[in-house]
Parts: structure tokens; sequence; C-alpha cells
């Protein structure tokens, strides 16, 4: 087992790599390792080549916590073992995006026992929660940062308690051994990425947070600089007590009423959260959700989340085209794409929800010839505009009001194939950039809860995806496992608020209809309807579509879409990986 200073030593290498070109040290620059990167363009993305890995693989959102991961499955750790590390890494070096005050999917497959589950470590409602939650005194739903920033926003974390739930079934190496790797670069600290500097940059929220503000940013309230090295040691202490004690070190004791305190202590906006909130949560085991696309089996994350649902109707009105024949340059593909995703939305808007507490009526989302009869919705010609709900069969008598619940742009993804074949399809958030803006004991709490509809009714009848007590809020959040004749042949998710199901959805038709490598297929342009105008990546190719788009009656926007896609692929010769080139992610293995 590598000593913990030989693991803090390998990280910073990585990420110094990262942040300085080859130049600065007065050397020619060598060739970049696979997946790894190798400079960074005018647009912000960083050019990468796929990531080729004989034994396993790693794609994360940061070259700290893949290298994080990386080092686990070199010391026999499971795909499990090498997520839990992964995850803790990216709460230090990506903090705006997940951590262990978030929630989480995790979808693992066993590939011995051939079999797939699927883990919900969704936050949930505190107990006093009401369904008017987020509106104000007029009636009217709260602007949306009026509900986030403040503890009103902060749902019962579920991180925690999912990582100790996954290592539990499916881990190799000890509990306290996967948390080293974060544990040491808190206490002796890390470079401030290029990423995280210009996002704390644009941040408007976070510096009124007293901890957040000392530990992010300058005396004079400007970030601090790339290259900065941060250390955490609040974050540290948290960890050693998780990894000593396990989970009930976070959700009992004085860590939990350190939460408890900030969130409901908050002087504009305090929430409700109570210690016995906390030291209720649990991890709920749910079915993957599977179903086909042409000689391919696609599981995913079943509701609370409306990612594998919302991918798997998409995916069934398109297997009626001839994507392949279309290809990845085609405005028509992009018709296609843009109207199953107007479909996918209209139904996910009405009838998604926390299973626990409304019927979804998934069967009859996902059945085949209800796919069917709205693909034929579509007009090869013409875009529909704007879809309505469908009629499912399966679903009880009672109509639900539609959700106008926002969902924006966040989130992290990890991908891993371990050398035993096993994998972890894990999507993980603490949702709006910088969550809740609170800090506690060096990580950001959450805010999950604006997951939820704002308006708890609409037009008389209630929304399925409303505030209720012990609920979790819908997500968007898609993990993804590929399956080609009973074995692994994928492992896909991104991050990017409810652009995600549009994300997930290219890059499976990219790998399995356009046959481009992960790579490829995560740096295509974004593009894709979520029932309002058909959104094309600004500042890309897909400008080249717009003519053809509106000439079929598309309103067509050009806005920025930051996916953060973690791709692998299994072939007969060994592992393919991508990182989305829109950030800092890599894809390495062994």
């Amino acid at each position: 087992m590598l000593r913990s200073t030989e693991i803090h030593r390998r990280l910073l290498g990585a990420c110094v790599a990262l942040l300085l070109p080859a130049a600065a040290f007065g050397q020619a620059a060598p060739a970049p390792a696979a997946g790894e990167a190798a400079s960074e363009r005018a647009t912000g993305r960083i050019a990468k080549t796929a990531g080729q890995a004989a034994k396993y693989m790693v794609a994360a959102a940061n070259p700290l916590a893949a290298e994080a991961g990386r080092q686990v499955l070199r010391e026999g750790g499971s795909a499990v073992d090498a997520a839990i590390a992964v995850q803790l890494v990216l709460n230090l070096v990506e903090p705006q995006s997940s951590g262990i005050g978030g929630g989480a999917f995790l979808l693992h497959h066993d590939a011995a026992a051939k079999a797939t589950s699927s883990y919900d470590g969704r936050e949930t409602a505190p107990a006093a929660a009401k369904p008017d939650r987020f509106l104000g005194p007029d009636g009217k739903a709260l602007k949306f940062y009026d509900a986030v920033v403040g503890g009103r926003s902060v749902g019962v974390p579920g991180t925690v308690a999912l990582l100790a739930h996954a290592h539990g079934r499916h881990g190799k190496l000890p509990w306290a051994r996967l948390f080293q790797p974060a544990i040491d670069l808190a206490e002796r600290g890390f470079p401030i990425s290029p990423r995280l500097n210009g996002l704390l940059g644009q941040e408007q929220h976070l510096k009124n947070d007293p901890a957040a503000r000392a530990y992010f940013y300058q005396e004079d309230g400007t970030p601090k600089t790339v290259g900065t090295v941060l250390t955490n040691p609040d974050f540290a202490a948290t960890l050693r007590a998780i990894a000593e004690r396990g989970p009930s070190a976070f959700y009992e004791g004085e860590i939990a009423a350190d939460i408890v305190r900030t969130v409901t202590g908050h002087a504009a906006n305090p929430g409700d959260m109570t210690e016995a909130d906390l030291k209720a949560y649990r991890v709920v085991e749910r079915p993957a959700l599977c179903g086909p696309y042409r000689v391919y089996t696609i599981c995913g994350m079943g509701p609370p989340s409306s990612g594998a649902v919302a991918v798997q109707q998409m995916l069934g009105i398109l297997e009626g085209r001839d994507m392949a024949g279309l290809g990845p340059d085609s405005s028509e593909a992009v018709h296609w794409f843009a109207e199953a995703g107007r479909l996918a939305f209209a139904d996910r808007g009405v009838y998604l929800g926390d299973p626990d507490f409304v019927k979804v009526p998934v069967k009859g989302l996902i059945d085949r010839g209800y796919i069917e009869s709205r693909a034929e919705l579509i007009d090869p010609a013409k875009s529909m505009g704007k879809a309505e709900p469908g009629d499912p069969p399966f679903k009880e008598a009672r109509l639900w009001g539609r959700d106008d619940s926002p969902e924006f742009p966040g989130t992290s993804h990890i991908s891993i194939v371990d050398g035993a074949g096993n994998a972890v399809s894990m999507t993980t958030t603490i949702e709006d950039g910088f969550g809740a803006r609170l800090m506690v004991r060096g990580f950001l709490l959450n805010n999950e809860l604006t997951d939820f509809a704002f308006t708890p009714e609409e037009g008389g009848k209630p929304v399925a995806n409303r505030v209720q007590p012990g609920k979790r809020p819908r997500s968007s959040m898609a993990p993804t496992l590929v399956f080609r004749d009973g074995r692994l042949h994928a492992v896909v998710g991104s991050p990017g608020g409810s652009a995600i199901i549009n994300y997930v959805a290219k890059t499976l038709v990219g790998i399995l209809d356009w046959g481009l490598d992960p790579q490829q297929t995560v740096d295509l342009p974004n593009f894709g309807s979520r029932n309002g105008p058909t959104e094309i990546e600004a500042g890309t190719g897909a400008a080249a579509w717009q003519p053809a788009l509106e000439a079929r009656g598309h309103t067509v926007k050009a806005i920025e879409m930051n996916s953060g896609i973690q791709a692998i692929v299994v072939t007969p010769a060994g592992l393919i990986g991508g990182a989305d080139s829109r950030r800092e992610g890599v894809a390495v293995g062994d």
C-alpha cells in the first residue's frame, strides 16, 4: 500500500501538470498522458485525447480526483472504493459542484454476479417542511436566489450515507484508507485551478458567508488567485472523524449539530432542519431502470430522478430513425433529437417525483407502444414547438399539475471500471454552484430543496414534485450503464441541471449510433430541447445547423451548454475513456 506522502506527491504532480505549461519549467512540453490535458484553448476548452487502459479506468472532473481513484484501483480496490476516494477529493478541488454536504445517485454493476444495482442518496426535506416553502408572503414563487441562499434550501445530505452503504455492499479496501488522499490534500494543500478561480470571480453570494469568504477570497474580496495553495484543516478533521467512526460521525454529534446550527441560524433565510432529521436519513436501494435501444440495454436511475425515464423515452423515439445514417453533422438528426426531447420533458414536467410519495407511472412512460405513439406526433418537416404531456398506460386516474421547479447547471459525474470489470456511474451534486452558500467544517451545504416545485399546485391540481416532509426532490441526474449481450459496454453520465438528460442522450447516440470514441462524443457540440426553444451550444459548429432548423419551424437559441460528461467504453482491446473538454476532467487508467 502506498504511503500517504507518496499519494500526496503523485496527486500534486497531476495538478501541477494541469496548471502550469511545461515551458514554465524551462523545458519542452512532453507528450501528454492518455486522456490528460494538453493545452487550454482560447474558448476555455482543454484539448484532450481519449484515455486508454488495459485493466481499469477512472473518468472524473478533476485530475487530482481521478488520480486518487486510480491509486485506489492500483491497490486492488473496487470501483466503489475508487468512487469514494474520487468524491472526497472532488469535495476539495471542485467544491462548487459536489461534496459531503450534498447527495448523489450511484449505479453499480457487479461483473461476477452480472447484476446491476442503483442506490438513492438523494437529499430529503426536513420533517417540518411544508408545500408552500418557496412561496413569498404574496403567495407567488420566490425568485430563485432568494430561495437558494441560506438555510431554507438545504436538504438533509445523503452523500456520506450513500458512500458508506455502497462500501458495505461492494467495497474491498478499508473504509478509512479511502479517505487518506483527501485528508492529505486538505492538510498539505492543493493549488486553485483556473476553473475554480473563474467561478469564484463570477459568484455573487458566497463571500457573504464568513467561513467561505475566509477560505476562498482575499482580504479585498477578490478570489484567491490561480495556483494559490489552499489548505482546509477543518475538512481534514471532518474526514478523519468519518473515517474513524463511520457515517454516524456525520449524522450525529458535533458535525450534525453544526450543520443544524448553520441552517437554522441564517439571519435572512433560515431553515428548519433538526438533528433528528439528520439521524433519520437512510439510503434507498431501488431497482435499476433498464430498457432496450437497438442491440443494447440501457440502465439508469429511476425516480426520484427523471433522468433514466426521459433518456429512455428519447432513445425509444430515435430508435425508429436511421441516426447512424444521418450522422453527427446533420441538422435533421438535431431536429429529431430536439423533438424527442420536447415529448420527454413534457411528460417529465407532470409525472415524475419521489415514488415513495406519488405513484409514478414508470412502466407506462417507457412502454414501447406508448413511446411509438409519441414518436408519431413528430413531423419530419416541422417542429411541434411545444409538446403536451401524454397519456401513458398504467397510470393512476389522478392528474397532476405541471412542475415549475428551476434547475440550474451544477453537479459532477464519476465513471469507473475496475480491474474485475465492476463499474460505477455516479452523479453527485450540491445542486447550484456553491450550493446554499453556507460552509460548515470545511464543506459547503446543498440547496437541493429548490429542485422541488416552488408552486405546489397548478390549475387546482397538486404537483407531483411539491415539497413534503421527508420527500426527495425530483432530479435530472442520469448515471447510465450500457450493456450488449449481457456484457458491460459503456459507463456514462454528466452534470448540467435539467440539460443532463440531453447531454447523456447525445453521448449515447454518439457512441452507439455514430461510432465515435468517448472523447470525440463528449466533445461534440451540445444541442436539444427541454420543451422550450431548440438549444444549440454557443461558440461551436452547432451554429451551422440554425438556418435549416429555423426552416423547419424551430425557435433556435444559442446558449452556453457547459456539460461535464465522463464516459468509458469497454472494448475487446481494453478501455477507452473521455472527459469533457469544457471542464478540467481526465480519463486515466492502467
